[in-house]
């Protein structure tokens, strides 16, 4: 009996941000590599996962997702939820995690411990945190929209860590940290 899932291909791409990378199986999206300043490196960064194949043909659903991830990163809302995801070998905590966070729209953002609760696991802030920092399709799961308490950024494991989130929550209008010296003093 065959374990590890077919993977029908992968594809790196080009947009505002820099270049980007998806590789899906016949189930879903597998894996989502954030923007990077050269193809080669997301290409190596896909590659470096069990089942993530040469490029194949790019079904219909590749092919728009592929669309709405250059319309997000030019600065547009758009919704992922309806794109399917293979999170074959996920536990069950990481699923009630990730389904909990596809929930969050776009620029609506949570806290890790609310997360938690939203999942049915009240009281896990960190092992969370964990689980979004091990988060195969970032974007698609909306491990960005997820704030440490006291609206402080929090962990990203995407290239570029914390300011990468911090760019990515500013494209969906949400300011992260204290408001900057002018607003924060009315001197009265």
């Amino acid at each position: 009996m065959e374990t590890t899932p077919h993977t029908a291909g992968h594809a790196v791409f080009e947009t505002v941000l820099g270049f980007m990378g998806i590789a899906w199986s016949e189930a879903g999206l597998m894996r989502l590599c954030l923007p990077e300043r050269n193809r080669d490196t997301v290409e190596r960064r896909l590659l470096r996962h069990p089942g993530v194949a040469s490029s194949g043909e790019q079904p219909r659903w590749v092919v728009d997702l592929i669309a709405s991830i250059k319309t997000y990163a030019a600065g547009e809302d758009v919704d992922f939820s309806g794109v399917p995801v293979d999170l074959a070998g996920v536990d069950d905590f990481r699923l009630a995690i990730y389904d909990a966070a596809r929930k969050l729209g776009y620029g609506e953002t949570t806290t890790y411990g609310e997360l938690a609760k939203r999942a049915g696991h009240a009281g896990l802030p960190r092992e969370t945190g964990a689980a979004l920092g091990a988060n195969p399709v970032p974007l698609v799961i909306p491990c960005h929209r997820i704030l440490a308490v006291g609206g402080k950024i929090g962990g990203f494991s995407a290239p570029g860590g914390s300011a990468t989130k911090e760019k990515m929550l500013a494209m969906e209008g949400v300011r992260v940290g204290p408001p900057p010296v002018a607003q924060a003093s009315f001197g009265f």
